[in-house]
């Protein structure tokens, strides 16, 4: 669930005009919901109650500092996949020791730096990277690096193939059949602690089957790692899938409805499915969900530039583009899309365009959409994940400002950029 609603008609975001925010900060626009994100973290903590969870969130799905520093009060630790990330942790008041490295090309500078803050622990996605972070930590920080290898467990998850982990054929984490022998190898490399295992099979999984089959091929192996090592976690990844295509309801609540073409798991189904198994590891049990906490917790507010029709085809093209909010065009993704004023009567076949100079900066094809006129504003919905966070400066095109709301109140926390700002560091001859 989510605090975006209809009252009298038009769209809020908690107690937030929409529509009075486009007015103040202009569009294209990110708004965000700080008390879903906040209901998210506590439904899963709540879920998974019976192992106590740390909760690393995946910092790439949404890396705005006023984001990190709401998680970081209630508690959260942090999956982070550069130094970058990490640093952007340490700025938003996040505690290095619940940071976990992850990502397949650390530099050596990264490895610095992550022993320099005091991770909690760099997931290994090589053998060879587990000797470069053993040669960092001896020649260069003169301490012990805590590891953690990244198993792949060989688990389809499904989804789209660009966003699968867990298999032979992704370039993530070391061969399950691999894995003892070179835990067996890092225990007697002095240079190395070794503090825990961890899996992740992919993202948007909206079903309970994989994570059960997953974590129930990884209990053996875990528990002789334990015997052997003495390792104090297991991770379990992240991946717990939302909805994306469904239609605003309407009436008392105002929740988006769940069509049964897509459902995303409920939190329940999610606990049932790996509770039985992690209950009784005796160790710590650590996550690392992002879209789940911050997906359906924010929007994209988009103003209708122009209309036009050619041959069979409606088009309305809007000021956001495929630079603000890539995932329609990398994955093909389906984002809601909804009129922040008062919907009109019926619906028009219509493909949502943006002004990039790419035949792919398209947001939805042939899609029934309430008509619209020039200067109405659209919410593109569910794009609190991987929407800011992936976004670019192609076509010189200026980012967007973000808006938190908390309630009655909304504050900037990333100004819009300027286009002078594009080119910044540059140098003409």
């Amino acid at each position: 669930m989510h605090r975006f609603q209809r009252k009298g008609g038009k769209l809020y975001a908690e107690g937030v005009s929409l529509n009075g925010l486009a007015d103040r900060f202009g569009t294209p626009l990110y708004v965000y919901s700080a008390g879903t994100i906040s209901d998210h973290y506590r439904g899963l903590r709540q879920a998974l109650r019976a192992v106590d969870p740390l909760i690393c969130y995946s910092v790439k799905a949404n890396s705005n500092l006023a984001i990190l520093s709401l998680l970081a009060r209630l508690g959260s630790g942090f999956d982070v996949v550069s130094g970058g990330e990490l640093e952007r942790v340490q700025q938003a008041g996040g505690q290095s020791a619940k940071c976990v490295f992850a990502g397949v090309g650390k530099t050596d500078e990264e490895i610095e730096l992550g022993l320099r803050y005091g991770v909690k622990a760099f997931h290994v996605e090589s053998e060879e990277e587990m000797d470069r972070i053993a040669m960092v930590a001896g020649r260069k920080a003169r301490r012990r690096a805590p590891i953690a290898l990244r198993v792949n467990p060989d688990i389809a998850a499904g989804g789209h193939a660009k966003i699968t982990t867990g298999t032979y054929a992704n370039k993530f984490g070391i061969p399950f059949e691999e894995v003892v022998s070179i835990y067996r190898r890092a225990g007697k490399d002095r240079r190395l602690c070794l503090r825990g295992v961890q899996m992740h099979i992919g993202s948007q999984i909206t079903q309970g089957a994989p994570f059960r089959a997953a974590v129930r091929k990884m209990i053996p192996l875990v528990k002789q790692l334990k015997k052997e090592h003495g390792l104090e976690y297991f991770d379990i990844g992240g991946g717990v899938g939302i909805v994306y295509e469904d239609a605003l309801a309407s009436g008392r609540q105002g929740w988006w409805k769940t069509r049964q073409a897509q459902k995303a798991i409920p939190l329940s189904e999610y606990a049932d499915s790996v509770v039985p198994l992690l209950k009784d590891l005796k160790m710590k049990i650590l996550l690392e969900p992002g879209r789940f906490l911050v997906g359906n917790a924010g929007v994209l507010v988009t103003e209708v530039l122009y209309r036009k029709r050619t041959g069979r085809k409606n088009f309305v093209i809007v000021d956001a583009g495929m630079n603000d909010l890539l995932r329609p065009a990398l994955y093909e993704a389906y984002h809601q899309i909804e009129p922040v004023g008062s919907p009109r009567k019926g619906t028009v076949s219509t493909d949502v365009v943006g002004p990039v100079c790419e035949s792919g900066d398209v947001f939805c094809h042939d899609r029934g959409i309430s008509p619209v006129d020039r200067g109405d504003r659209l919410a593109i919905l569910s794009a609190g994940a991987y929407g800011f966070s992936m976004s670019s400066n192609y076509n010189t095109r200026p980012r967007p400002a973000e808006i938190l709301v908390q309630g009655n109140r909304a504050r900037v926390i990333r100004t819009r950029e300027k286009v002078a700002d594009l080119w910044r560091g540059e140098k003409k001859s």
